[in-house]
């Protein structure tokens, strides 16, 4: 099932997608329905929190709906599916990625120096740019802002401290279950569904933060940074969650096209990993990290004003964000 949230005059709503061109208001749908559990048909964490018992019910009234209860979507404001997730963690599990962004931080701090070709030489002799080992051996993440989430056709603001800009395109894991201390063969039960993620980035800001070995901070950390939708798409809907073809393009032209495998460390590791003497909880979302080719950084192609970045996800949509540039008033 796939499962949205809209904007309407009544509030922040929840649906779910019956089709590219229809949706059902559950909460509308319950009542009409004399349902008791209408609780978790307030919102998308609510129905999350609601468990399987909740997400049953939601398949029968989108099974049952009736003209009275279809919205078209062409008409609906699509917010993030979670406007407020519990907590969002990233991961850097993509090896091409991780290899080629570092190979373009090396780049670029020698391109600063005096002598860029004799600094690129003795950056790439001193190993700092190389992966290192712990990569390799656990899954490594950064937490990010929860409050700074928008969805489809949201304008993601241009941070005023920033010059470098880019996307990243990723595949989001939204967790259902309050769970602690899971084996790997435990931890995919956890899994509510799935999302687009786009962890837009201040590079200039993140390459200074990161140079003190701390980090990032406010190079991930703006307003409307982290762009997240259309939908959820329940796990059962994902027979395979590494084979998922991803294609990211910029006002229209293609930048990469890949698929979803490849993870240093699969889904389950690490949520498992997270889970070792900590809580995780119903709404919390766990971006797996940048495919491979997936953002600008990589080739040193970064975004510009108003720019339009398209995300696709196969079996969950197309993710679209303008980046603009808010002028100060002279």
């Amino acid at each position: 099932m796939k499962l949205i949230t809209y904007r309407s005059e009544r509030g922040d709503r929840l649906a779910a997608q019956l089709n590219a061109t229809h949706a059902v208001d559950l909460l509308d749908a319950a009542q009409r329905r004399g349902k008791a559990t209408l609780d978790s048909f307030a919102s998308m964490l609510a129905l999350i929190r609601g468990g399987d018992a909740a997400l049953v019910d939601a398949r029968a009234l989108a099974a049952a709906a009736d003209a009275r209860d279809i919205l078209t979507m062409r008409g609906l404001h699509l917010l993030a599916p979670l406007p407020l997730p519990e907590q969002i963690r990233d991961f850097a599990n993509y090896e091409l990625h991780v290899r080629q962004a570092l190979q373009s931080s090396m780049r670029l701090r020698s391109m600063n120096e005096l002598d860029p070709v004799a600094a690129l030489a003795k950056h790439q002799a001193s190993g700092m740019f190389s992966i290192p080992p712990v990569w390799y051996e656990r899954p490594l993440y950064y937490k990010c802002n929860r409050f700074s989430v928008v969805g489809p056709g949201a304008d993601i603001e241009w941070p005023n401290f920033s010059q470098r800009m880019d996307y990243e395109m990723e595949l989001a894991v939204i967790i259902g279950k309050q769970v602690k201390n899971l084996t790997v063969e435990e931890a995919m039960d956890a899994v509510f569904g799935y999302t687009i993620y786009n962890d837009f980035s201040a590079r200039d800001a993140q390459a200074q933060e990161t140079s003190f070995r701390m980090g990032p901070a406010k190079g991930k950390d703006f307003d409307t940074g982290n762009a997240m939708g259309p939908c959820i798409v329940t796990r059962d809907e994902i027979a395979d969650p590494y084979a998922l073809a991803m294609r990211v393009s910029v006002n229209g032209k293609p930048r990469s096209e890949t698929v979803s495998g490849g993870m240093q460390h699969d889904i389950a590791r690490c949520i498992s990993f997270l889970s070792q003497s900590e809580t995780l909880y119903p709404g919390e979302v766990l971006a797996m990290g940048t495919v491979g080719n997936g953002c600008g950084y990589e080739s040193l192609t970064f975004l510009d004003d108003g720019d339009v970045v398209d995300i696709e996800v196969e079996g969950i949509g197309l993710l679209r964000n303008q980046l603009v540039k808010h002028k100060e008033l002279t």
